[in-house]
Order: structure tokens, then sequence, then C-alpha cells
């Protein structure tokens, strides 16, 4: 992976790849699912581990280089 990435501390587990995009830099591409599993193995229940996920880690821009979290699509 390219060290220019910028990659979410402690989520290597979920990290399922590198997103491209037209004249933008590369990107780190995690799975939602298993950040919050990864969050709950550190003790957190699902609530607990969903609303952290979703206030300090979704909810973080770091510039163009902020991580992308994938999930599931709806419906």
């Amino acid at each position: 992976m390219d060290d220019d990435i910028l990659v979410a501390d402690g989520f290597e587990a979920a990290l399922i790849g590198v997103g491209r995009r037209a004249l933008q830099p590369d990107i780190a591409v995690y799975d939602e699912d298993k950040c919050i599993e990864v969050l709950m193995a550190q003790g957190m229940d699902r609530e607990e581990a969903m609303e952290h996920f979703e206030f300090n880690v979704v909810g973080s821009w770091v510039g163009d280089k902020t991580p992308l979290f994938m999930g599931p699509l709806d419906g």
C-alpha cells in the first residue's frame, strides 16, 4: 500500500482495500461491520461501538485522504 495513504489506527483487521478516484489521492477503505467488531473486541457493547464509530471514526474529517468506511447496500 502507498505510504501516503492515511489509515485508521487500530482498525487494521477491518481494512479491505484501497479506493481510487479520478484526480484524487488513493484512500484506505474499511468494512463498517468489521470496524464495529474491532470496537466490541475492545470491550464495548454493540450500541456503544456503533455510537463511537459514527461519532469518532466516520465523523472525523482529516482532509482529502480521509479513509472511506463502506457498509452494505440497504434494500
